[in-house]
């Protein structure tokens, strides 16, 4: 079986992305939203505060991670655009899982809010040249990444966590996703 944290895999650095690869992440994180919609598509609340698994995090603090994460990295994209080499600030996701909102609110907050940032982040993608993409930031904990790398993680990190709900589907038996 494969491991339900990863269930496309880890994410892997890659060399400098050409225009087709950058192209290729950019639909992805302008498919996100659409795609979490159609992931939790007819969830009850019991299946969305279901952990993807042991141990993990809830379908529905799934769900509101990704525009905490994606707002963080729609912010980390436009200091990097600005600033010479910025070191940004890390948080603690596993912290903000835990906070009342993410453990109780409706996901549908959350999907409108990953509607809305991935259409203006989206815009500001598309209008970024290679030069653009080359532009670095630090990480305090991970070190130096450029945007083109940060464009590659963000494509797979949607990817992935919307795979951790469409895997929990599967094997619940709780009927594809739309």
């Amino acid at each position: 079986m494969t491991d339900p944290r990863y269930p496309i895999g880890k994410f892997e650095k890659p060399a400098p992305l050409d225009e087709a690869g950058r192209r290729r992440a950019i639909d992805t994180i302008a498919a996100a939203p659409a795609r979490a919609r159609a992931a939790v598509a007819g969830l009850s609340d019991a299946q969305l505060d279901t952990p993807y698994r042991v141990n993990g995090w809830t379908v529905r603090q799934v769900v509101h991670h990704l525009p905490d994460s994606h707002m963080n990295s729609y912010v980390r994209f436009r200091l990097a655009l600005t600033e010479e080499e910025p070191t940004i600030r890390p948080y603690h996701e596993d912290r903000w899982a835990e906070l009342p909102d993410a453990k109780r609110a409706p996901v549908a907050l959350s999907l409108d809010i990953l509607d809305a940032l991935h259409a203006r982040w989206v815009r500001m993608l598309g209008a970024m040249t290679p030069a653009d993409f080359a532009r670095t930031l630090r990480h305090p904990e991970s070190g130096l990444w450029t945007l083109d790398g940060l464009l590659a993680l963000y494509a797979w990190h949607g990817d992935h966590h919307i795979a951790q709900i469409t895997s929990l589907r599967d094997r619940e038996r709780w009927g594809k996703a739309t």
